[in-house]
């Protein structure tokens, strides 16, 4: 990827209160799992970086549950409908390079989600295009895969980031 970053060192996940409970639970997922999780949505990253449709849909589980949300676009169901997503993003870019920032990793069994900022520098006919998103990236375990692939992308959702611009002076001097 265009920046690596640390893998954190622990997985927090705060549970909202029972009905009438006295306040959340903090439930710690063992660091091993934690980076197999950090691993996969670095695979994720690497595979769209790649532009590479064979090795996106290696990290994704390719079944009727899986969804992704592009920023701008429908919500798309089923692997069919998302791998023609990613083949039409790959057709119309020549590049793009991630930086990814502020991930939270949260682990609940076989279910785990990323919550991060992707920063995007991408490259589509002769412009360079830089944009911040908000991308949640949920994965299921597969016990039935070695350590390093056990954990496929189920879903993907990545919102646009909308920055306040500085204000101007529009005085006339």
């Amino acid at each position: 990827m265009g920046s690596e970053y640390d893998a954190p060192e622990v997985g927090v996940c705060i549970l909202p209160p029972a009905r009438g409970g006295a306040g959340g639970e903090i439930v710690m997922a063992d660091i091993e799992t934690v980076r197999q999780v950090f691993s996969a949505n670095q695979r994720f990253y690497e595979a769209f970086e790649s532009l590479d449709i064979q090795r996106m849909a290696a990290v994704w589980r390719q079944d009727k549950a899986v969804q992704c949300i592009h920023p701008g676009w429908s919500p798309l169901i089923g692997w069919q409908p998302v791998r023609d997503s990613w083949v039409r993003i790959f057709n119309n870019a020549r590049s793009m390079t991630f930086q990814i920032t502020d991930p939270h990793i949260t682990v609940q069994g076989s279910v785990a989600w990323v919550v991060c900022i992707e920063r995007i520098t991408m490259a589509i006919d002769e412009a360079q295009q830089e944009t911040q998103v908000l991308a949640t990236n949920i994965f299921v375990q597969r016990d039935d895969r070695p350590a390093e692939h056990r954990w496929l992308m189920v879903h993907h959702h990545g919102s646009p980031m909308f920055q306040r611009l500085p204000e101007t002076d529009d005085s006339d001097d």
